[in-house]
């Protein structure tokens, strides 16, 4: 099934990652319904599933920074036969491979992760680093009430931000009305994104006053990921999917970093049509 965000980097991870995203990349997986991953609909069932709201999305002012920010965003939940869809940070998606246990596909996905000098004091002669869109290429696979999802991110903007991939198991338990999921999960990146977002070069060194730091591909981050969902009625419904995740390696250690801590969440309440 097509990831709902955690935006990370994606991931948040990239979540939404599948997020997401994590989206994340930034992302939680709800259990595959029988009927709407075959596509099969009923004679009454439109093969369209249209769910349209508000949202926000809560993250870290730039990766590692302290403090956090607000971004207003859409919450578009839209497929067609569970085979073409628009969700969340995914602008446009397509599950090329599908069936009731799994989901092999890829989207065009927004990446809020960025960064401007301006935004803290910390930053004064680092550069700005611009968000963009990134090709998330994504795969999950359902068993019982356990899903296992991975996503590979690359940057298609030419921002720099290179590319990361997740890894993430969720465990699902659904109740009436209800449907809650809860999973580990980390994020690769490799020396573009790295470097990009969390090395300091001679230049940025002397303009900054921070040290020299260099990078390289490694684990970007260990995380859990907290998704639920509720049915107010038949046609409301409200979805929270929050990421608690730790920075390692070349991020967790850059002089960049103000804290490891990272926590990132999308809310939203979307009208089902």
């Amino acid at each position: 099934m097509k990831q709902s965000t955690t935006m990370k980097a994606l991931a948040c991870a990239a979540v939404l990652a599948f997020a997401q995203q994590a989206w994340a990349d930034d992302t939680a997986t709800q259990p595959a319904q029988p009927a709407q991953a075959t596509g099969a609909t009923t004679p009454d069932e439109s093969p369209w599933k249209i769910a349209i709201g508000p949202g926000a999305y809560f993250a870290p002012q730039y990766p590692g920074s302290r403090h956090m920010k607000v971004y207003p965003f859409p919450a578009l939940d839209i497929s067609y036969r569970d085979r073409i869809f628009s969700q969340g940070p995914d602008v446009l998606g397509v599950n090329v491979l599908t069936s009731e246990n799994y989901h092999l596909g890829a989207s065009l996905s927004f990446d809020f992760q960025s960064r401007t000098a301006s935004d803290d004091p910390h930053l004064r002669g680092l550069g700005n680093v611009d968000d963009g869109p990134k090709l998330r290429i994504f795969g999950d696979y359902t068993i019982w009430a356990f899903t296992g999802a991975v996503a590979v991110y690359q940057d298609i903007s030419g921002n720099g931000q290179g590319t990361t991939a997740s890894a993430d198991l969720y465990a699902s338990l659904p109740l009436k009305g209800w449907l809650f999921s809860v999973g580990p999960g980390l994020t690769w990146a490799n020396a573009v994104y790295t470097r990009t977002l969390f090395g300091i070069s001679q230049a940025q060194s002397v303009a900054s006053g921070l040290p020299q730091y260099g990078t390289g591909s490694g684990i970007r981050d260990v995380h859990m990921t907290f998704y639920a969902t509720h049915d107010f009625s038949k046609h409301w419904v409200g979805s929270v999917n929050a990421t608690l995740g730790r920075l390692e390696h070349y991020a967790g250690g850059s002089p960049i970093t103000e804290r490891r801590c990272e926590i990132t969440t999308f809310a939203a309440l979307d009208y089902r049509f």
